[in-house]
């Protein structure tokens, strides 16, 4: 009589539920700081601090239940909290402008920086095992001696990843500097703060969105010229 067992070993990612994620990290905050920012409910300090704990207890669940850092959430979480501290000290409006322009400008620096390393973030971010079958088109590559070909095609991908951050950057800081008018410590700027989560989503996400699916799409096809593997043949099954 044989037994059937589980290898423990291998374990499958718990996928993340976008609805929640977006609930947590954009609708409940911007409600609280736009709908209970007044002195008649929370008040300007008090919504902010109820509102930014949604985003970092979802940041901090999620670590929990994936048990492994992802530096993208974590820097998620540290502008999270840059924003939290920058308005209840009532600095200048300008530093919330800035600390937005500068996380992604940061992460498109890093994803140039990483062409010249071991291990370029282009992987981390399209090529990788959990989209693509990238054993079986290293394989395709090699036969069609089209490696260097290949690697070209990469650089060119990162570049357009690293400008999808760049323009989020750029994005961040027009919102920030058109939307946050008020004096800080006040309920109008704690609304206006609400109301620039709200819009980073349309204002920033898509567009940005739009640069790094035009960077698969452009990979995809590379890929496909390089290795004649047609689109089912290359991605893997979900």
């Amino acid at each position: 009589m044989t037994e059937t067992t589980s290898n423990p070993s291998k374990k499958t990612d718990k996928k993340e539920n976008m609805l929640i994620n977006m609930l947590l990290n954009i609708v409940i905050p911007t409600a609280i700081l736009i709908k209970l920012s007044s002195e008649a409910y929370l008040g300007p300090k008090w919504s902010i601090v109820v509102a930014l704990a949604f985003p970092i207890a979802y940041g901090c669940t999620d670590f929990i239940v994936r048990s492994k850092i992802n530096i993208f959430s974590g820097l998620g979480i540290i502008g999270i909290l840059l924003t939290g501290g920058i308005s209840l000290l009532e600095l200048d409006p300008a530093y919330i402008a800035i600390k937005e322009a500068a996380i992604p400008a940061i992460i498109g620096l890093a994803t140039l920086f990483s062409l010249r390393t071991r291990y370029p973030l282009i992987k981390t971010f399209l090529y990788n095992d959990k989209i693509l079958q990238v054993d079986k088109i290293a394989s395709s590559l090699k036969e069609n001696g089209s490696e260097i070909a290949f690697e070209k095609c990469l650089v060119t991908a990162t570049y357009m990843v690293a400008g999808s951050f760049f323009l989020s950057s750029v994005l961040n800081y027009i919102l920030a500097k058109v939307i946050l008018l008020s004096p800080p410590g006040t309920p109008e700027y704690t609304a206006e703060l609400g109301k620039m989560m709200g819009l980073s989503f349309p204002v920033i996400a898509l567009p940005s969105t739009i640069v790094l699916m035009a960077a698969l799409f452009y990979l995809f096809r590379r890929i496909g010229q390089l290795t004649q593997l047609s689109l089912e043949d290359m991605i893997n099954e979900p």
